[in-house]
């Protein structure tokens, strides 16, 4: 009888060879989950939006008609589910063409999707898609590390003036606005009032001319505009003599979803375990791109309907990966996707909801004071 093949540990090859191989096996994986896209995943995305929807006339109804506490929490409550559903499992799939091509998904079109965030579609695009995912924690590439108020890396330089309060700005200022926040970031509103937070640095800007003013504040209002003179104006006016009481429900769904979406997305990319890579870094083959991106990542621990409402970023590394994928087949395949990395000597980080947000927040304070880092580049300064 002759022996089994030995099959050799692909943790034991050259980087080279093992990184190769984790790139074929996720390859092999996409490929399969690509072929069964189909009429499930639309159904999915169908069910998950009308929900939405019933839920935003259920919670405007109530807020509208509440003459007491708890119809009107009642009402906060839903209006909230249906925008942090909005934001999430269906607008930022949506918007990275998860359900484009997709027989009978036409209303889920990514390039004519309305997303119902105060956040500009086309340079959320440009920002997001484009260079967040292609870059991911690569500075000088990656706009979503380098945010003017906020260190988030050991490679942005540490400024007493902007860094010392950073974690009580982000948990006060910017998880209750982060969806305002976002806009005036990706539009280049951030970048022209207080830059990136690297030495003459901008992200969305060319410069600071009148034009480049004209052309960010443009991109901003086109969506500031519309989305809060529903919210704030338009709604709270049918109520009349109630108009604060709506106006007041309104916000208080905005700050919860914001606050939901900022921990979830806090999550994703910081903390001093997650990779952050210097300026200059290139991957070398599909493998090593597929690892940087894994390593780059932070998943966490959840029930499935709070996945849903996380739109899926729960599942940031299997997101990072195949950022097309549906959320539903992102939480399908990450047993998968976990083993893969496992087998190939590839860092998969996670954990509980609370373990991973507490590291993520316990680094940005850490980045509030020197670090080891700017000391030695101090020193070496001429």
């Amino acid at each position: 009888m002759s022996a089994l093949p030995v099959v050799p540990d692909p943790r034991d090859l050259p980087e080279a060879e093992r990184l190769a191989a984790f790139g074929r096996a996720l390859d092999a994986l996409k490929a399969r989950v690509d072929a069964e896209l189909g009429e499930a995943d639309v159904r999915h995305i169908r069910r998950v939006d009308t929900f939405s929807r019933t839920m935003e006339v259920v919670g405007r109804a109530l807020i509208h008609v509440s003459f007491e506490p708890v119809t009107f929490t009642l009402g906060v409550g839903a209006l909230w589910l249906h925008k942090q559903l909005q934001a999430t499992e269906v607008g930022h799939s949506v918007l990275h063409g998860a359900y484009d091509g997709l027989p009978g998904a036409e209303r889920f079109a990514s390039a004519t999707w309305w997303w119902e965030v105060p956040i500009d579609e086309e340079a959320w695009r440009t920002g997001h898609n484009q260079r967040h995912h292609g870059f991911t924690n690569i500075a000088g590439k990656d706009p979503d590390i380098h945010f003017g108020p906020v260190r988030l890396t050991e490679h942005t330089p540490w400024d007493a003036r902007r860094n010392r309060g950073q974690l009580p700005f982000s948990l006060f200022v910017l998880f209750p606005n982060f969806g305002f926040t976002m806009n005036a970031h990706f539009t280049g509103i951030t970048d022209l009032h207080v830059g990136n937070g690297r030495p003459g640095g901008h992200d969305f800007i060319p410069d600071r001319s009148w034009a480049t003013w004209r052309r960010a504040y443009g991109r901003a209002w086109r969506k500031y505009l519309p989305y809060y003179g529903k919210e704030y104006v338009l709604f709270p006016a049918l109520a009349g003599p109630f108009f604060w009481k709506v106006a007041l429900g309104n916000a208080l769904s905005e700050v919860m979803r914001d606050v939901y979406t900022a921990a979830t997305i806090f999550c994703g990319h910081i903390g001093e375990d997650v990779a952050a890579y210097p300026e200059g870094t290139r991957a070398r083959g599909r493998g090593q791109w597929y690892a940087m991106q894994a390593e780059a990542s932070s998943n966490f621990e959840v029930p499935l309907p709070v996945s849903i409402l996380c739109g899926a970023l729960d599942r940031q590394i299997e997101h990072h990966l195949f950022p097309k994928l549906p959320p539903n087949r992102l939480r399908e395949i990450a047993p998968e996707v976990r083993a893969i990395c496992e087998a190939h000597g590839v860092t998969y980080r996670t954990g509980t909801w609370g373990e991973i947000l507490g590291a993520a927040l316990r680094w940005i304070g850490a980045l509030s004071r020197p670090r080891p880092s700017d000391l030695a580049t101090a020193t070496a300064a001429p």
